[in-house]
């Protein structure tokens, strides 16, 4: 058969004007490689290299009998049936052109790898065979046919059963629920004997709800069938699993074989179950070719965006074509590798800090940009209402995808030519759909369908770009070192408005610190780790800032509107006209607390700033820390802020930190930073970056230079180490863990002792418990992300025996969950609809800086199978230090975690922490699998134990059923229990 011209890479060229892989814009895509190239040139390049042969000798292969072609992977046969080339071509044949990919049998020069279900170059074919991945698959292929085959009733051997026992209430598996074991041949002179195991025997550490009686060795004749029971006893919710294992043996041939039952049974709630199953089954979105938008339409824009008087433009900052060559081509180290010998500088001292840095954002933006192709709406309609019309977004109420006022959404007919896309501005933002205003010649139809794609804001983006720009990079704020730390002035002595700083050492030392800097000394860094206060002793130096210099001029940012907020909320004593918030004008007013709009200022209906000679009278200004960019963009002059605070300095990237910096310090300026390098930082998507610092915020690389030791003098840093928030068996590991043990427990005893002695406890004075469990995680529809029923369902069960107690009188406030996929705080949100609405369910970076009396964390992910085999990426992002140790962090008295020990144990931090968690008393449901007394390895690795165990058990049943096969019992001692037989003969 012919081949299409990904092929063809020795000519590197296709004359077909109909091949998906010919196009006539600027840039070409390769999707045998996946890679997008901004020229001809470039494209032909590739074709020759390794990379690409590899790619196209690996791929799949399809072929298409209209056509007599065959095409690589499923992507591109989406492109092929769906090209003019080949629906000509089943016109002249007078068939449908949307026919089912067939497997290609022959390609010339490569050989189908049954196994691995792909084509292999016949060159590349002996180091195939020895490739670690394919030899696993094919020792997972055997023993899933062996599996196969022992399931099989044989030799005229039958074993009725039904030993799916399903879902079974808790109260009834307490009890134990049975199935009945019906054995039986049809040979009327049989003589067989049978052996009941089940295969969990075999690994002792393994626990299993299920036993079979009667065990052990019986006699099967004709018309006298062996009858077992099997039963199912647990006391916990979860799920249990195990294989029945029928050893037979012909007494009469001397033969043997097996035959097998897997057993399976869910403890929970039934109609739950039922409910929270998936509706529709996972099948992964395939991204389409996205071909570029060539001729677009512009669309109007709001209002909103015209309120601010800007007087400083704002450059577009495009990603080069240098570099969009580079970021489509090659693995992530490569890119890497690329990135640091061609574009970066080798140091970020003076003025290569700014150009390193915008290196990093075009990065990260190249991935965001990939990343929002997967929200790409096929086949959408428009509803027109007066000069607006409205899309409903999937996902909008939940942010996925974030859409804000002033945002920019294409649409394009189906039947549009390809590169023809009308913009739409985003006027309107609802609960699950958006306003957009296009040009006055966009017409729609309720009947009409749109191709609708999402493009990322890039105004943040811009703006970082603008602050890196800027010239004044002095090394006090970018390096600062020993030579750059400036004497203590003195300070008359102070009195501390908040009269707890007064019993607090640290937080008292902090403030002096910062009251008694010297204009243009280093950053100084308030350490906060969980629970210490660091705001409280931020809002404190502001305040005492204000009263010592009253010329002082205070510019006070945080990553989040929410931590803005709460730096404004406690400083409304200040009044408004000392005190005045920003937000930027696509900020919805309903997100805006009734308490803070009087430190706001509104144009037009949207959030603005007021004249530039009354933004200068305030002495402190709160906005977020990229939204502090108005402030350069309206003419505020360099360095009329005396002081820049930075709030939770560790979830900002270091760029959005340099926004105030950069534009609005000068050589006198004082920079604070608050915050806890240890735990989340920012949230980065592209590992290119990542790998080239741009998940180090500026707070977390500032403390790793000398003059930042937390042990040190002062000058530079002060850690708090009082703890007011947990219970100390609560902080106790966490403290150890992260922070060298200096940690206090300070809290109130009322409050961190809420639970003690309750019946909530395993342990009556141990505030934490851990729900040991086997779920089953499930992902549903096209949605990457995970959920797990049974963890769903035992976060409501104590919740509701919780709430329950009217003793402990719990609120729905007191009351937090924590899960890391955002598919389970959904199902976890819908179930507590239905009486607990107002517990709050969220991610770890959604509760950073919040705490709760109680807190349940359902870690989500689990083992599928009774024998796991591949454990790939079973943690996830669950096994990060600085997510465990936010999350461990925000219980005050009652922490709960639920998940799957086997799972969560590969993890070495996990595995210390239930074991701490166990050697307290704390472990309740499914036994620990290991010896909580062996040292954890640091270095990992538990996978692959579990892994080789996996294997080698794969590896006994499968060589167990080839010997019954291919020899006699003398060559099987071991399966049979020979003293019945001499007792029987």
């Amino acid at each position: 058969m012919a081949t299409t011209c990904p092929h063809q890479f020795a000519t590197g060229h296709c004359d077909d004007a109909d091949c998906p892989f010919r196009y006539e814009s600027d840039t070409i895509s390769c999707d045998a490689c996946r890679n997008i190239y901004p020229d001809r040139a470039s494209y032909d390049a590739h074709l020759s290299t390794k990379i690409h042969q590899n790619a196209v000798a690996g791929s799949a292969l399809y072929a298409c009998h209209i056509c007599n072609v065959n095409v690589p992977g499923m992507k591109c046969w989406v492109q092929h049936v769906e090209g003019g080339r080949h629906c000509r071509a089943a016109q002249e044949q007078g068939v449908s052109p949307h026919v089912q990919p067939e497997e290609a049998d022959v390609v010339p020069g490569h050989t189908l790898c049954v196994i691995c279900n792909r084509q292999i170059l016949n060159s590349h074919w002996k180091g195939h065979l020895s490739n670690q991945k394919h030899k696993d698959k094919e020792q997972f292929t055997k023993y899933s046919s062996a599996l196969e085959e022992a399931t099989q009733d044989k030799h005229d051997v039958t074993v009725v059963s039904d030993l799916d026992f399903k879902v079974v209430e808790l109260s009834a598996a307490r009890e134990g629920v049975s199935a009945q074991v019906a054995i039986s041949t049809t040979v009327p002179h049989a003589r067989l004997s049978v052996s009941v195991n089940l295969a969990s025997s075999k690994r002792r550490s393994i626990f299993s709800p299920f036993t079979a009686e009667p065990s052990g060795l019986h006699q099967l004749r004709y018309r006298q069938p062996v009858n077992l029971t099997v039963t199912a006893l647990q006391t916990f919710p979860g799920r249990g699993d195990d294989r029945l294992e029928l050893v037979f043996e012909d007494l009469h041939l001397h033969t043997q074989f097996i035959i097998c039952r897997p057993l399976h049974i869910i403890v929970g709630n039934v109609a739950a179950h039922k409910a929270l199953q998936p509706t529709t089954p996972y099948v992964p979105r395939k991204r389409s070719t996205r071909h570029p938008e060539t001729d677009v339409v512009k669309g109007v824009k709001p209002p909103a965006l015209g309120v601010i008087p800007y007087i400083v433009e704002l450059h577009k900052a495009d990603i080069p074509k240098s570099l969009l060559a580079t970021l489509s081509v090659g693995s992530v180290a490569e890119i890497t590798q690329r990135l640091r010998e061609v574009f970066l500088p080798p140091t970020i001292e003076g003025a290569s800090y700014g150009k390193y840095y915008k290196y990093l954002i075009w990065t990260e933006e190249f991935k965001m940009s990939q990343d929002l192709e997967y929200y790409d709406i096929p086949n959408a309609q428009l509803a027109q209402h007066n000069q607006y019309y409205y899309l409903n977004v999937p996902g909008l109420a939940e942010k996925r995808p974030s859409v804000l006022v002033g945002d920019v959404i294409l649409v394009r007919r189906s039947d549009a030519p390809e590169g023809h896309w009308y913009s739409g501005g985003v006027h309107v933002v609802r609960k699950e759909e958006v306003g957009l205003c296009f040009n006055r010649t966009f017409r729609a139809a309720p009947t009409d369908r749109f191709l609708v794609r999402f493009k990322l804001n890039r105004y943040p983006l811009r703006r970082q770009h603008q602050a890196l720009g800027t010239a004044f990079a002095p090394a006090r704020l970018l390096l600062p070192a020993e030579q750059h730390i400036l004497a203590f002035s003195e300070t008359t002595p102070w009195k501390s408005f908040n009269k707890l700083i007064d019993t607090n050492a640290r937080q008292r030392q902090a403030v002096d610190c910062i009251l008694r800097q010297r204009p243009g000394t280093v950053p100084f860094v308030i350490f906060g780790p969980p629970g210490t206060g660091k705001t409280v002793t931020m809002i404190e130096a502001i305040r005492q800032v204000i009263v010592a210099n009253p010329k002082a001029r205070i510019l006070a940012c945080a990553p989040s509107n929410s931590a803005a907020d709460l730096i404004t909320s406690r400083l409304t004593m200040l009044g408004t006209d000392v005190l005045f918030r920003f937000y930027a004008p696509s900020r919805p007013k309903a997100a805006v607390s009734h308490e803070l709009e009087p430190f706001t200022f509104v144009k037009n209906g949207h959030f603005s700033v007021p004249i530039l000679a009354r933004v200068r009278q305030f002495k402190v200004v709160v906005t977020t820390c990229v939204s502090a960019s108005v402030f350069f963009g309206i003419g505020i002059p360099r360095g009329h802020f005396t002081h820049v605070f930075i709030d939770e300095a560790g979830q900002a990237t270091e760029p959005e930190a340099m926004i105030a910096v950069k534009t609005m310090a000068d050589n006198m300026t004082n920079v604070i930073l608050s915050g806890d390098p240890k735990q989340l930082g920012p949230i980065i998507r592209s590992p290119v970056a990542k790998d080239l610092g741009l998940e180090t915020s500026y707070i977390e690389r500032l403390m790793q230079r000398d003059i930042y030791d937390e042990d040190g003098h002062g000058h530079s840093v002060v850690k708090l180490t009082q703890n007011f928030r947990s219970h100390p068996a609560i902080l106790e590991f966490p403290n150890e863990r992260f922070y060298k043990g200096e940690l206090q427990p300070c809290a109130d005893p009322r409050s961190i002792t809420a639970f003690i002695g309750s019946k909530h406890l395993e342990e009556k004075k141990f505030p934490i418990i851990f729900h040991s469990m086997a779920g089953k995680d499930d992902r549903e529809a096209s949605s990457p992300s995970f959920f797990n029923i049974d963890e769903v369902l035992d976060v409501m069960r104590t919740i509701e025996e919780l709430r329950s107690d009217k003793k402990l009188r719990i609120t729905d406030n007191d009351i937090g969950v924590i899960a890391p996929y955002h598919a389970q705080v959904l199902k976890i949100r819908n179930i507590l609809r239905r009486g607990y609405e107002g517990i709050k369910v969220g991610s770890v970076e959604e509760f950073q800086g919040q705490e709760r009396k109680v807190i349940i964390i359902s870690t989500v992910r689990s083992s599928k199978e009774f024998i796991e085999y591949d454990l790939r990426h079973t943690l996830g992002f669950v096994a990060s230090p600085r997510r465990f140790n936010v999350a461990v962090t925000r219980a005050q008295a009652l922490l709960v975690i639920v998940g799957d020990p086997k799972v969560l144990s590969l993890d070495p931090l996990w595995r210390s922490f239930l074991n701490y968690v166990y050697k307290h008393g704390g472990w309740r449901g499914l036994p620990i699998s290991w010896d909580p007394d062996d040292d954890v390895d640091e270095g990992g690795g538990y996978d692959c134990a579990i892994r080789e165990a996996a294997q080698e058990d794969m590896n006994d049943f499968t060589r167990k059923l080839e010997a019954m096969t291919l020899a006699g019992v003398g060559e099987e001692e071991d399966v049979v229990d020979r003293p019945w037989m001499r007792h029987d003969g």
